[in-house]
């Protein structure tokens, strides 16, 4: 009998070898909006292995507007964002904190009013979408993101200082951030949910963004924490990092994350492939900068071919994921799946 997506996921996951290279694509409004008869058929043709269940938090009473539509919104934490173009979010505009000399702990007030009143009832509910689907579910609330949800309280210049001189003000501030992420977690970690996701973006396109060390002392703390929740409750925890970051790769691994997503043609894969292969499943993804919006559909199929070089073992730790968003081609996404499907059937031959 087939493997149902769930335990392709939690096959490759394992490295139980699963009968299958698992798929996850992310589509932004830009894709669906501008390619919809491509999106239509990808889904058909390639379905994500991966669900969502309801999301049980609701609204908070300061979000405005729409984070994914031209103009002006407010997200749940208040701060203000502007984004110029329909389909892809939005940046920060006015950050709640923007005083460079000082962080004002007293105005940073996580939106708590989003938790639901009957936290029973809003697991049952969740509970009831993960038990009627064979996708694999992921956590689709308040996922933790420490450093990105500092950066959009005091603005990426402000978040940059505050860290390189690290003051106790710091620690203070993602101290509160961090407790908020927790008690979320909490909900979620009593739910039927596969994973816990969360992201963080640390790289440039050449670096880390700020010393390795620092980022040991200040964040490597926080997301053990979330890893050693997840794992005492019986979920795999899932983590997504755009940018150069191969100087934590091997943090990653030892905090106990089981899954990571990561800009790969940004950094040495055979680097990357020497300090976490064999002991954390590689989530994608596919170049958005030079390869997804390539001409010619090979140099999808080459990317893929690249990947697999480094990172494929037949017994798992190989996600096929690519990110469809501003400037793909919608052929070169056919081309990436068909040519994961096409190394596992020689594999498999073999």
């Amino acid at each position: 009998m087939s493997q149902t997506p769930r335990e392709v996921i939690t096959r490759t996951l394992r490295f139980e070898s699963p009968e299958r290279i698992g798929r996850d694509i992310w589509y932004l409004p830009w894709a669906v909006n501008n390619h919809p008869q491509a999106v239509a058929e990808l889904r058909r043709q390639f379905p994500s292995d991966f669900g969502y269940p309801v999301n049980p938090f609701g609204p908070s009473a300061r979000a405005r507007g729409n984070l994914y539509l031209a103009g002006t919104s407010v997200d749940s934490w208040g701060v203000v964002r502007v984004n110029l173009q329909d389909g892809i979010i939005g940046e920060v505009h006015e950050p709640i904190l923007p005083d460079p000399d000082h962080v004002d702990l007293e105005a940073i007030k996580p939106p708590y009013e989003t938790f639901p009143a009957d936290t029973d009832a809003a697991r049952d509910q969740v509970n009831r979408d993960c038990a009627k689907s064979d996708l694999f579910m992921f956590a689709t609330g308040h996922n933790p993101q420490p450093w990105e949800q500092y950066q959009f309280l005091r603005g990426t210049e402000n978040a940059m200082m505050d860290v390189m001189l690290h003051t106790d003000t710091v620690a203070k501030a993602l101290a509160i951030i961090h407790e908020f992420y927790l008690r979320s977690l909490d909900l979620w970690l009593g739910t039927d949910v596969d994973a816990i996701t969360m992201s963080d973006d640390w790289g440039s396109q050449d670096q880390l963004l700020i010393p390795p060390a620092l980022w040991r002392q200040l964040f490597k703390p926080l997301y053990r924490d979330y890893c050693e929740l997840a794992h005492a409750h019986g979920k795999f925890i899932f983590f997504h990092s755009d940018g150069h970051i191969s100087a934590v790769y091997e943090d990653l691994v030892e905090v106990g994350f089981d899954a990571v997503n990561s800009q790969l043609f940004c950094m040495d894969m055979s680097e990357v492939a020497r300090k976490a292969k064999g002991q954390l499943t590689f989530w994608g993804e596919i170049d958005r900068q030079h390869v997804l919006n390539a001409a010619d559909p090979q140099v999808a199929r080459d990317a893929v071919r690249d990947v697999a070089r480094h990172l494929y073992d037949p017994a798992g730790g190989i996600i096929a994921q690519l990110e469809f968003s501003l400037g793909t081609v919608p052929a070169n996404v056919t081309a990436v799946f068909e040519e994961w499907d096409r190394i596992h059937e020689e594999t498999h031959k073999a």
